[in-house]
């Protein structure tokens, strides 16, 4: 296959049964490989659609600086359509976010700035968000996709990974389990399959400490990606049959068990998700089947959950 460039890489990722995970159950689990997109993550997915809307509607100038708050996978994704486009880019992270993300960052050419107080309210701009928007104001022409707000993240999912999974599955598919960060996976995945298959269960997914499924206290969780304290304008909580909280002890013990035992290299998230599934797997009936999205990869996180010292200094192991 050849491309012109990198970017019409991004997509038709493989789905992967999950053969040890799913040992003893009478349930099909799967696993879409999202971290073998190009930039490493599903963010690639809407990081191209975004940038081609502004540059539609006119307000992405030849040259122009793109600003956004990221988890870090949205950054890499814009970072690259970026290189690829001839854009500069600036990109402000959390200060929990992995060094490693940043480091791609800065070799993708992009700005990266860290939030002063990741407890700060998003609007604040001590915090990632309002630290973006601070920047935008700060650079004349400097334009935030915004993740958060966009229709795009919705619908890049709705016309790309919800068609794949649709011509993978079809009707066969009982369940799908999606981690939840701006909601931008779960609104436009199950908006496409409840539109063909009406019964079809969607499960949301979060870190224990995360504020979306309804809870009223947060806590520090160490996964990155999914999971906020505020709702991202996007979302909709009730698009969810369900809503599961995980803990980072569970999902860092499954996302090292796909690594060793399914031999995907997944970060923590998808952990997040596999725990998910299995929990969803038990309450189905023999020889249902059952997808999760695997976000990314652990390249973003080599010095974090792999290292056994860095999860007994949280006491994770």
């Amino acid at each position: 296959m050849i491309y012109e460039n990198i970017l019409q890489a991004v997509g038709n990722t493989p789905v992967v049964r999950l053969q040890r995970i799913g040992a003893g159950l009478s349930v099909e689990l799967y696993g879409k490989c999202e971290f073998l997109n190009p930039g490493g993550s599903l963010k690639d997915r809407i990081a191209v659609r975004m940038v081609e809307r502004l540059e539609r509607e006119g307000v992405l100038a030849p040259g122009g600086t793109l600003v956004e708050p990221t988890s870090g996978n949205t950054g890499i994704g814009l970072a690259m359509t970026a290189a690829v486009k001839g854009y500069k880019m600036v990109v402000t992270l959390a200060q929990k976010i992995s060094e490693e993300k940043e480091i791609i960052l800065e070799a993708l050419g992009a700005e990266v700035h860290r939030a002063e107080d990741d407890s700060a309210p998003h609007t604040d701009p001590r915090s990632q968000y309002g630290k973006a928007a601070a920047l935008v104001a700060q650079r004349p022409g400097a334009v935030m996709p915004n993740q958060y707000k966009t229709p795009e993240n919705a619908a890049s999912h709705y016309a790309t990974t919800a068609a794949e999974l649709w011509a993978d599955f079809g009707e066969s598919l009982t369940a799908m389990v999606i981690g939840v960060g701006t909601g931008g996976s779960i609104m436009g995945i199950s908006r496409y399959l409840r539109e063909r298959n009406p019964k079809i269960l969607i499960v949301a997914v979060e870190p224990v400490g995360s504020l979306l499924g309804g809870g009223t206290e947060t806590r520090l969780y160490h996964v990155e990606g999914i999971g906020y304290d505020w709702i991202p304008d996007i979302f909709d909580a009730k698009v969810a049959d369900r809503f599961l909280a995980v803990h980072d002890r569970d999902s860092f013990r499954m996302a090292r068990r796909l690594i060793r035992e399914e031999g995907l290299l997944v970060g923590g998230s998808s952990g997040t998700v596999a725990q998910a599934m299995v929990e969803v797997a038990k309450g189905l009936p023999p020889g249902s089947r059952v997808c999760g999205i695997f976000a990314d990869g652990i390249r973003n996180y080599l010095r974090k959950f792999p290292d056994d010292a860095w999860l007994a200094r949280r006491d994770l192991l």
